[in-house]
């Protein structure tokens, strides 16, 4: 469902997995811009979930991309996998939640290591040319002058594009000028950012698959 609100566009909910046809590309890390780090690098072969009560993202855009992964943990052999990528110049987070399932050979089990954060609405998460690769992400979403169908090359919201190697200049994208997610429930191969400010940082290990974030 789609309407009108303030000059916005709102989607009731709002799932994503973009595809771009960048099967060519061999070989292509993930690099950074606007000097988050100076070189790519490989992304491990887990895929990590990631729920947030509300993000509010100012300066967004999104379009396809391919991340280098890993098949297996032993990391002997890597593989090209599409992505979704989501960036924003500045993003405020509350009740974010990160956790990753490692199972671990040797003791026959999965261990969960699961990140909270911004649990105080007054202080939340925040973060400046933010990146998200994401596989799958479903949240309850508002989007004030959005622009859908740009191309790559010609957007003019969020930050630079992370990895021209790994995209189309001509492909498909979408930007708008501020973006509210609530709800959020995503999957995602690597997030990325210029800085990252944690507030609240909880951190823990466990074996009860009820640490999942969702």
């Amino acid at each position: 469902m789609e309407s009108q609100v303030r000059g916005g566009t709102r989607w009731k909910r709002f799932a994503v997995v973009m595809v771009p046809s960048v099967a060519a590309a061999a070989c292509v890390g993930v690099g950074l811009a606007q000097g988050a780090l100076a070189a790519s690098f490989s992304v491990s072969g887990q895929q990590f979930k990631v729920s947030a009560g509300h993000l509010h993202g100012e300066g967004f855009a999104q379009y396809g991309g391919i991340d280098t992964v890993y098949k297996k943990t032993d990391g002997k052999e890597q593989t090209q996998v599409p992505v979704a990528i989501s960036s924003f110049d500045d993003a405020t987070i509350t009740k974010m939640c990160q956790s990753v399932a490692t199972p671990i050979p040797l003791i026959g089990k999965t261990v969960y290591l699961r990140l909270d954060a911004g649990t105080d609405p007054k202080k939340p998460v925040t973060a400046h040319n933010l990146y998200i690769d994401v596989a799958q992400l479903d949240a309850d979403a508002e989007f004030k002058n959005i622009d859908i169908g740009v191309a790559v090359q010609d957007k003019t919201r969020g930050p630079e594009v992370k990895d021209k190697k790994s995209t189309l200049p001509g492909g498909f994208a979408q930007q708008a000028e501020s973006a509210d997610l609530y709800g959020v429930e995503q999957t995602a191969w690597a997030t990325t950012a210029g800085t990252f400010k944690l507030s609240g940082l909880s951190m823990k290990l466990g074996m009860d698959k009820d640490m999942e974030c969702y």
